[in-house]
C-alpha cells in the first residue's frame, strides 16, 4: 500500500509509557482516597482526554472533581517522570528515520498535553522528522471523533486516501476511519489485537518496523 502521510498515536505506540500511567493513576486515586480502580480499568482510558478518562473511572465527577483529579494526575505524572522516564519501543527510532527518508510526512496525533507530549518528542529526537505535532489543546473535539486526523489533513495538504493512522487503541482505529484514513493498530501496546479488529483496522503489525513493509518501497 502507498500511503504518504502518516499520523501517529503517542502513548502505546511510540512511547512505552503504560508503566508512568498506571503508577499515576494509582498514586492520584490514593491521594484523592479515591475508591480503587483495577490497572485493567485504568489502562482501558489510555488514548483519551485526561478529564474524560477520569469521567469513565468515576462517572459521577462534577466539573470541580475533574479539575481536581486532573491536576493532582498532572502534577504526580510530572513527579514520575523524572523518576520512571519512559523509553521508545523498539525499532520506533530507527523506522521513523526510515520512512523519512523514504519521503514520507509524519505527524503525532495525541490526548496528551502539548507541553508535555513536546518535551516527550524533543527527548527522543523526532522533532526533524516528526514536525507537525497536535496534542490536547490543538482541536475542539478528541479521539475518537475524527478532528484531530482532519485537522491534519488540512493543516498539511493531504487527502484522506494518502493517509495511514497508526495506534494502539480503539479510539485512534475510530478517529481514522471517521475520518477516512486507512488505519493501523499495533498490538504491543494498551489493547489487543481482538479490540483493535473489532474497531475496523485495516492492519495489524506487532512491531513498529512493519511499517516499513506494509508501506513499501
Amino acid at each position: 500500500m502507498q500511503r504518504r502521510l502518516l499520523i501517529l498515536d503517542f502513548d502505546g505506540t511510540i512511547a512505552d509509557t503504560r508503566a508512568t500511567i498506571l503508577r499515576t493513576f494509582r498514586m492520584t486515586i490514593e491521594e484523592l482516597n479515591l475508591s480503587p480502580r483495577t490497572d485493567e480499568e485504568c489502562g482501558s482510558t489510555i488514548g483519551l482526554p485526561l478529564v474524560e478518562g477520569f469521567k469513565r473511572l468515576y462517572p459521577e465527577i462534577t466539573a470541580e472533581q475533574s479539575e481536581l483529579y486532573t491536576s493532582t494526575y498532572r502534577r504526580i505524572f510530572r513527579e514520575n517522570k523524572r523518576n520512571l522516564s519512559p523509553d521508545m519501543f523498539p525499532n520506533v527510532l530507527e523506522t521513523i528515520k526510515a520512512l523519512h527518508h523514504r519521503g514520507f510526512t509524519l505527524s503525532i496525533a495525541s490526548s496528551r498535553s502539548r507541553r508535555p507530549l513536546l518535551e516527550f518528542v524533543d527527548s527522543f529526537g523526532l522533532h526533524e522528522m516528526i514536525p507537525y505535532v497536535l496534542g490536547l489543546e490543538d482541536c475542539q473535539k478528541h479521539k475518537p471523533d475524527p478532528e484531530p486526523v482532519l485537522k491534519t489533513l488540512r493543516e498539511l495538504g493531504f487527502k484522506a486516501e494518502q493517509t495511514l493512522v497508526v495506534g494502539d487503541m480503539p479510539y485512534d482505529i475510530l478517529m481514522g476511519k471517521s475520518a477516512g484514513a486507512k488505519t493501523c493498530g499495533v498490538s504491543y501496546g494498551n489493547s489487543t489485537k481482538e479490540e483493535l479488529l473489532s474497531a475496523g483496522a485495516n492492519y495489524i503489525i506487532d512491531g513498529f518496523e512493519e511499517l516499513l513493509s506494509l508501506l513499501g518501497e
